[in-house]
């Protein structure tokens, strides 16, 4: 049982507070959604999530059962997908497939060709990433982060330059490969969450 573990969170920007005071615990199987207008902070909470910046207030704790993760192990527990995480644009689609999945295993140890195919990406496979079209890389971002081993991840604005197929293609992936996992979704279109059980605002906790 894996379990993110929240306490009083809070994180402040200069004199502004993006979030205060939010608890949560979530385990293995939880799915939930972060919601909130443009510039509430859903990305921040995320970046805080998952380590890449520091809480002003309050604690995060990783836990693979009864053992505390270290902060500077976190990283190997969480995949995480989101608009401004940059692509290596010079890499072909199989070499950064490759690249990837030397730092994580692949789910359900799906081969390269494997994954190649449910993105629908294998006439592409020797294409540099720099060539493709928002929703390829889109679908790219996703695939590396729900296709990784991983107990923990965190998605921000999945469907973002997707259309209503690559919409549909999300969702089925969500249903077949995100299962049995801690899912974190940061999003106002509902789409996009509508099969999270719990739900938190950010508005709520400014």
């Amino acid at each position: 049982m894996f379990t993110l573990q929240v306490q009083k969170a809070s994180k402040r920007f200069h004199r502004e507070w993006i979030f205060k005071n939010l608890n949560l615990k979530l385990s293995t199987g939880d799915a939930v959604a972060i919601t909130g207008g443009n510039g509430s902070g859903k990305s921040t909470l995320l970046k805080c999530l998952s380590g890449a910046i520091p809480l002003t207030q309050g604690s995060i704790e990783y836990h693979q059962g009864t053992d505390k993760l270290t902060e500077e192990s976190w990283f190997r527990s969480l995949a995480i997908a989101t608009p401004y995480l940059e692509l290596p644009e010079e890499f072909t689609l199989s070499e950064a497939l490759a690249f990837h999945f030397q730092f994580k295993s692949p789910l359900k140890q799906l081969s390269n060709q494997e994954i190649l195919a449910i993105l629908g990406l294998e006439k592409h496979h020797s294409k540099s990433i720099s060539e493709f079209s928002s929703g390829m890389k889109q679908r790219v971002k996703l695939a590396l982060a729900i296709f990784s081993d991983v107990p923990l991840l965190f998605l921000d604005e999945p469907t973002t330059n997707l259309d209503k197929q690559g919409i549909r293609w999300y969702l089925d992936l969500i249903q077949h490969f995100a299962q049995g996992r801690i899912l974190v979704i940061c999003s106002n279109e509902p789409r996009e969450y509508e099969f999270c059980e719990k739900k938190i605002n950010l508005e709520d906790y400014k």
